[in-house]
């Protein structure tokens, strides 16, 4: 049996103290442990970025980070976009440009295009969509979703 180790996990602004295994991802504490479920777990190898959340303002594919390195940072899930009933600007594009179809992927292009954009809002179209190809998506064809996160892209800016 693996001892567990306590720590805080800061989600959207809320503390969630846990006990977890030292090898317990950060997406399964995410999911299970703190009941944000709408960080969707993909290929859990890091290759189809279904669970992208931002950490300290960084993108992060929350299958590849173990839990406990993300104690006591801040850690933005989909749950954490909205401000109340006002969406972000990124929700919205999305909608407005049907960058989506089932939504699996979507929490983590969302994440993923919020976090770049915080980061670096003149990133350059190319660079912009570099980023982009590194998820995946099954059903869009992926110019909706690219037409949605320039025109957020946009509304980020202002």
């Amino acid at each position: 049996m693996t001892d567990k180790t306590t720590i805080t996990l800061t989600i959207n602004g809320r503390k969630h103290t846990i006990a977890v295994e030292p090898r317990r991802t950060l997406v399964d504490a995410i999911r299970e442990d703190c009941g944000q479920t709408g960080t969707h777990i993909g290929c859990e190898h890091g290759v189809c970025g279904a669970c992208t959340v931002i950490v300290n303002g960084e993108p992060v594919r929350s299958c590849l980070m173990f839990a406990v390195q993300a104690d006591g940072k801040e850690i933005r899930t989909i749950e954490g976009l909205a401000n109340g009933e006002v969406l972000h600007p990124m929700q919205q594009a999305f909608m407005d440009n049907h960058g989506l179809q089932c939504g699996f992927c979507t929490p983590g292009f969302l994440m993923l295009a919020v976090g770049v954009l915080e980061r670096e809002p003149d990133i350059s179209d190319d660079d912009l969509l570099d980023v982009l190809s590194s998820n995946l998506c099954r059903c869009t064809g992926y110019q909706n979703i690219i037409k949605s996160v320039r025109q957020a892209a946009v509304e980020m800016r202002k």
